[in-house]
């Protein structure tokens, strides 16, 4: 199996940390020296592992800003 590249370009920011230390973060990553993508997934206190998580392009990032902010009050969950 190749052995897969990643580069993270810029951190945008923690979403949370785990009680082991792991933190699911927003950031810039590119993979196998492909263009940046935003990337949301845990990653180890160095950044040396990462769990599985979802890379999404401009657009996409875009679009699911756009429905977060469209969505009703009713749908939140507080």
């Amino acid at each position: 199996m190749a052995e897969i590249k990643f580069e993270i370009t810029k951190e945008l920011g923690v979403i949370s940390e785990n009680a082991k230390g792991w933190t699911k973060e927003l950031n810039l990553v590119s993979w196998n020296e492909n263009s940046p993508k935003f990337d949301i997934r845990e990653w180890s206190p160095d950044h040396t592992r990462m769990s599985k998580g979802i890379t999404l392009t401009e657009e996409e990032m875009q679009a699911l800003v756009e429905l977060f902010n469209a969505r009703d009050e009713e749908d939140s969950f507080e």
